[in-house]
């Protein structure tokens, strides 16, 4: 499958702050996505970063003043706000907010935000107290009223020196969006996608758990592909030390019993399940509530009970159910068997003892197994890629 962002137009305005080099790895990173990224700077960002920053890396004029009669955005061209796929200002300083709000059009950057009829996403930077004073809040409000998609700020240290919210969003995040945006319309909108993730923890004591090798890498990938593509999408996730992937509704569990109550809830609702997490198969019987010393005996001995098996549990009508098999062994027989036990529609299977893919990798190799006796072998692919795949069978058990 395509890149998401493969040939998208994406318009990024830069507003003058000292979060303009954000802007630049957030051009960089649309760029290496395929996107062709149209750059329109105020006269004042271009104090802080040159125009020929953005051409260097976007490979594409930029346009820096709507009086210029060389640029597209000349008094009587709007080209860019008409081609663009999604517009996205980063950073938008208080300044902007405001103009924006007041439908200002006395530069390139306003003109093309009020010309076009292309999703709009406005990523504020600022001092803290700018963005927490009235008249900005009145002007973020009102612009999120009209339809725009609003991406943070963050909290952190400001230029400034003082410690707040007005950071702009990291450009993993701010791409995020841009994704997420342009997925409304895909194949999934309209329908709730439920993905679990990582490797339960059942605790011992304080200080110990029984947990597992799964970096929950496969089921974020998961997740971020459904969001791409449209879904209300679910991640419950067990701890893992990925960050929340944007636009997704994340339910962090630490066990199994944890993973299966917000499962059970967020299923009655939902039109498929993808359970990619590593559900621990026992729990302690008791968990001490002092850390448990170590004494003289050479052995110690832990009663375990078993979990409940979730997957299998979840028997919401007209639910699509997908499962993943981590297997060291009989790949094939004992991945079907799952598919009858769990009551799977599908199950992507992978051989844990492989070289290359499975643990902690950003790559799986799979087998795509349905309760039909069908089997397709994946080749290596990144983890997203196989979402895609999963989730183009997803899509046409639900049509």
């Amino acid at each position: 499958m395509p890149k998401p962002l493969e040939g998208k137009h994406v318009a990024l305005g830069v507003a003058g702050s000292i979060a303009c080099y954000k802007a630049v790895d957030l051009a960089s990173k649309l760029t290496q996505e395929g996107a062709l990224v149209d750059v329109i700077m105020t006269k004042s960002a271009t104090m802080f970063v040159t125009p020929l920053t953005f051409n260097a890396i976007t490979h594409r004029p930029v346009v820096t003043d709507i009086f210029d009669p060389q640029s597209e955005l000349s008094m009587d061209h709007v080209a860019i706000a008409e081609r663009a796929d999604v517009i996205i200002v980063a950073p938008a300083t208080a300044n902007t907010l405001a103009r924006l709000a007041w439908g200002m059009a006395d530069d390139a950057l306003a003109a093309t935000v009020l010309a076009t009829r292309a999703p709009i996403i406005l990523a504020p930077a600022m001092d803290a107290n700018m963005y927490q004073n009235a008249a900005t809040q009145d002007n973020v409000e009102t612009l999120a009223a009209r339809g725009l998609v609003i991406a943070g700020p963050a909290e952190g240290r400001l230029a400034s020196g003082i410690v707040g919210l007005g950071r702009l969003l990291e450009g993993r995040e701010l791409l995020g969006y841009v994704r997420m945006v342009l997925g409304r319309t895909g194949d999934l909108a309209d329908r709730t996608i439920i993905v679990s993730a990582g490797g339960t923890r059942e605790p011992v004591d304080p200080v110990r758990v029984i947990s597992n090798r799964s970096s929950g890498k496969m089921g974020y990938a998961v997740a971020e592909a459904a969001r791409d593509r449209g879904a209300r999408t679910v991640l419950v996730a067990a701890p893992t030390a990925l960050p929340d992937p944007v636009g997704v509704l994340v339910t962090h569990t630490e066990t199994a019993l944890e993973m299966r109550e917000a499962i059970l809830d967020a299923s009655a609702d939902a039109d498929a399940l993808i359970m990619t997490a590593a559900v621990a198969d026992w729990r302690p019987v008791a968990t001490a509530s002092q850390k448990i010393k170590k004494g003289d005996e050479s052995t110690w001995s832990i009663e375990l009970t078993k979990n409940p098996d979730i997957t299998a549990e979840v028997q919401t009508d007209g639910l699509i159910k997908v499962g993943f098999a981590a297997e060291s062994e009989d790949l094939v027989a004992n991945a079907r068997s799952k598919i009858v036990s769990k009551g799977l529609h599908l199950i992507a299977a992978n051989d844990i003892t492989a070289e290359e893919g499975g643990f902690g990798s950003d790559d799986n190799r799979v087998l795509l197994m349905d309760r039909e006796g069908g089997v397709e072998e994946l080749p290596l692919m990144t983890k997203y890629e196989v979402g895609h795949r999963i989730l183009d069978r997803v899509a046409a058990l639900l049509s």
